[in-house]
């Protein structure tokens, strides 16, 4: 790396230390992508060699001494490859390789991928000599050559021009689409193993990426065929092959392979994982997941927020910033999950919990970007934040609707009864009464031992003396004793 640096004379070091660091608000010059601007990371294949200029960096847009600090920037990096031993396959490996290698510059954050990447560069580096994104260009196409030295041309464009960066982000979300397309015949019973990823172990050292034909990487950006194209051209990279195993609980998606290979690369911190369960060995999530998903265990249901939602407070009063803080960084955690966007096509979309049965609100904006794949019975059961701002009115809108959840979910895929439904119309009425009792409910169809983020225990809205809310927490409660105060 250092050879890189000296070569070109760069104001900055390259060293995959740096991989993990990270840019705060407090000493950031510029932000590119994010929530607030368009953004994107493209590589495409180039079989004519001909047609690729090295190394050459080209930008459309102002330049980071025409920015002003502190504020955001759209972003796009388009790089073109040529090499003898590349395929149209490899473009989505090697352009998920762009987060491992600008991680390595100091003083560059760079974070999510596809249409997600949002980067931030420090005041430090601009001190320190950093005048231009082609620098960064430069450094970034000498990484990829050094790293993988199958690429034997490679040249970049960078976009910071809003009007230009939307217009191509337009082209990149039909190539997306079109891989993703390619990935939807083959499932998990079809093959003899599955690949790791630890790409963002660097940001979470426990995290345990498992990507399997009918769950693609939580980035959204791994497909099962990418993942075996990645380990055959760089078998020391971060995708290697994970032998299935015994198959321990085909619904939830539990193998011994599995099991094995996330005691080994959690370093010890869990043992088992299910593919396609929600509450129960739920697979980690890294930082970089599409989607987060939460069990509301007032109605015994899922909800779903993407990265970039519109959406600024979900049912249970989370956004989707803090609700990812919950559940990143590599953890475990029953009662969250970090998805792919790709995983709502899955036909093993949460199986071991009712799959879409058990989804009971979304972001609206991320409703309607998957809508072809939610069931045609189930379009109009599922709320977003249009119909409901909180809890109660989530369980009027549920029981108008006749949702799964309010009588009890049955699995399709086996006809097994998940959860046992919960009270009616009728019946909440009952909860101010086992109030006065001193004695409050506790949601029902939650498994034994869940770990479950609670914010209203005692249902607003129903005439209940008090009301308990508790957020970004994880806790379990047996009962609720509440006493009334005695008159002297």
């Amino acid at each position: 790396m250092g050879e890189v640096n000296a070569e070109e004379g760069l104001p900055f070091d390259l060293n995959p230390m740096y991989e993990g660091e990270r840019v705060r608000k407090t000493n950031m010059y510029v932000e590119l992508g994010g929530q607030d601007k368009p953004g994107f990371e493209l590589v495409l294949f180039e079989p004519d060699s001909e047609k690729v200029k090295d190394e050459e960096v080209s930008l459309i847009g102002p330049d980071l001494d025409e920015m002003e600090e502190g504020c955001s920037y759209a972003y796009a990096m388009i790089y073109t490859v040529y090499g003898e031993q590349i395929e149209k396959d490899l473009e989505a490996v090697i352009e998920r390789r762009n987060h491992e290698y600008q991680s390595y510059i100091q003083g560059y954050m760079h974070l999510n991928q596809r249409s997600a990447v949002w980067v931030r560069i420090s005041t430090d580096a601009m001190k320190k000599g950093l005048k231009s994104l082609k620098q960064i260009g430069k450094a970034t196409i000498k990484l990829f050559k050094a790293e993988l030295p199958f690429i034997e041309k490679m040249e970049a464009t960078f976009i910071t021009d809003e009007a230009k960066v939307e217009k191509r982000l337009e082209e990149a979300n039909k190539i997306y689409e079109a891989r993703d397309l390619k990935t939807r015949g083959l499932h998990d019973e079809d093959v003899d193993e599955f690949y790791q990823c630890s790409l963002c172990q660097s940001f979470a050292p426990t995290n345990v990426c498992v990507v399997a034909p009918d769950r693609i990487a939580l980035c959204g950006a791994m497909s099962w065929f990418d993942s075996r194209a990645a380990a055959r051209v760089d078998p020391e990279g971060p995708n290697a092959p994970i032998p299935k195993g015994e198959c321990i609980d085909p619904i939830g998606g539990e193998y011994s392979g599995v099991n094995e290979a996330a005691v080994r690369l959690s370093g010890g911190e869990y043992d088992s994982i299910k593919l396609h369960s929600f509450l129960e060995k739920p697979h980690t999530s890294c930082g970089c997941f599409e989607v987060a998903g939460f069990y509301i265990p007032e109605l015994d249901g899922v909800g779903w927020v993407h990265r970039g939602s519109k959406v600024s407070e979900t049912p249970i009063g989370l956004p989707f910033s803090t609700i990812a803080g919950s559940v990143g960084g590599g953890k475990q955690v029953k009662g969250f999950l970090g998805i792919g966007i790709q995983y709502f096509y899955s036909s093993k979309f949460i199986q071991a919990d009712g799959s879409w049965r058990r989804v009971i609100w979304m972001a609206s904006d991320l409703k309607e970007r998957v809508a072809d794949a939610i069931p045609e019975d189930m379009k109009d059961k599922i709320a977003t934040e249009k119909e409901v701002k909180d809890i109660e009115s989530l369980r009027e809108f549920l029981i108008k609707v006749d949702h799964p959840v309010v009588k009890g979910v049955v699995r399709e895929v086996d006809g097994v009864q998940v959860t046992d439904g919960w009270a009616t119309a009728e019946e909440v009425a009952v909860i101010p009464a086992a109030v006065e009792e001193g004695v409050a409910p506790i949601p029902t169809g939650v498994p034994a031992g869940v770990d479950i983020p609670v914010t209203s225990m005692l249902t607003a809205g129903t005439g209940s003396p008090i009301v308990i809310t508790l957020k970004d927490a994880n806790i379990r409660i047996g009962k609720i004793i509440v006493k009334k105060k005695v008159g002297k």
